[in-house]
């Protein structure tokens, strides 16, 4: 079964399938705490959330994309607990810390190995990242920059109909936070003109700022003349990121920790100390001089990511990220090709379990490539 065949077919066919897999039956064998979810297990919610989706008014005006992205986002969204949970020492109460963080990941394997196209793989793990969010709106000091965020990050629309059945979807009549306050999501959204689209900064400078700041102003226009460009390139080894670099930046310098390590003599597993210094030496040397340049390098965690973008920010650079996935038997396959510095299989299974795409509140533009 593949994501083609799995999103166009009922919601039968797509529960059949889930309850076939491992991590449903962990979801199935996870209990929850009463107080919280009565209704039972954690799949037994999951189910009730794909009822609640249907049983929305709105499900009607819906396309089969976002459809079939709402859905999976409900029989994923609590994936993760059957890992996560675990009895309060204090209250003997069942919590699930950072389940829905734990659950992004876990969602983005899945939908991989299902085959599912990058962009809508990414709708889903957003979907499940951020769902606890709109309970908490109201909660917030700056509810307003909050949805702003989200709009970015995920989508409004899709987040307030998931949220709404999320809750829906379980029995607990203690609950302090009552349905209306899902719907502050929609109301504030649609005030700031990002409920269905995301929020529109003046330029793509105002955009970068507002998500380096703690308390921005999503009014500000700032001057956005760069002394240069960054062209940040990330992805698995074997997803093509020289070859795109010949193609599309043929005449531009490149950063490449791969070359420095080969110059240096230093293997991948040894420390990377010398390394990266040798790397931000080079790079600070070309954003001294205003030059554009691209740095290469697998870059697949956000943290990473975020420490050379600042580094390029304080140059005043533009920074552009391209951030390159193909199918992931593709992938395998080109490095099994490889002549030389080939990559053993399992790290490269290894990383792609840990790894993160750029999103839009990083850097300046985002580019995926799929092939």
């Amino acid at each position: 079964m593949n994501w083609l065949q799995l999103s166009r077919g009922s919601l039968e066919q797509i529960l059949t399938w889930a309850e076939s897999q491992p991590w449903c039956r962990s979801m199935m064998e996870c209990p929850q705490d009463p107080g919280w979810h009565a209704e039972g297990d954690v799949w037994t919610h999951s189910k009730r959330v794909c009822d609640e989706l249907r049983a929305d008014d709105d499900w009607g005006s819906l396309g089969p994309d976002h459809r079939a992205v709402l859905t999976f986002a409900a029989l994923l969204h609590d994936s993760a607990k059957p890992a996560t949970t675990r009895a309060d020492a204090a209250s003997g109460r069942l919590t699930s810390p950072m389940h829905a963080v734990r659950g992004e990941q876990l969602a983005r394997g899945i939908l991989r190995e299902l085959g599912c196209d990058l962009p809508t793989r990414e709708c889903i793990a957003q979907l499940v990242r951020y769902h606890g969010r709109p309970v908490f709106l109201m909660e917030r000091d700056r509810p307003d920059l909050e949805v702003i965020r989200l709009s970015w990050l995920s989508n409004n629309r899709l987040l307030h109909l998931f949220s709404l059945a999320d809750r829906r979807g379980r029995d607990c009549d203690g609950d302090s936070r009552p349905e209306e306050n899902l719907h502050f999501l929609r109301m504030l959204a649609e005030e700031q003109g990002c409920y269905d689209r995301p929020f529109p900064f003046a330029n793509d400078q105002a955009r970068f700022l507002f998500f380096r700041h703690s308390d921005p102003d999503p009014q500000y226009v700032p001057h956005d003349a760069f002394a240069c460009t960054v062209t940040l390139l990330a992805g698995l080894p074997g997803s093509g990121k020289d070859t795109w670099l010949s193609h599309n930046r043929p005449d531009c310098p490149v950063v490449s920790l791969d070359a420095i390590r080969r110059e240096m003599g230093v293997s991948p597993t040894d420390n990377q100390g010398a390394v990266i210094q040798a790397a931000r030496e080079r790079c600070r040397v070309l954003l001294r001089a205003k030059r554009s340049f691209a740095f290469n390098a697998t870059n697949i965690l956000q943290s990473t990511r975020q420490r050379w973008i600042d580094l390029f920010a304080d140059y005043h650079a533009r920074v552009e990220l391209v951030y390159l996935e193909p199918p992931f038997e593709v992938l395998l396959r080109r490095n099994r090709e490889r002549r030389e510095h080939r990559v053993p299989e399992q790290v490269i299974r290894d990383l792609a379990a840990k790894c993160q795409p750029p999103a839009w509140n990083e850097c300046h533009s985002v580019t995926w490539v799929e092939t």
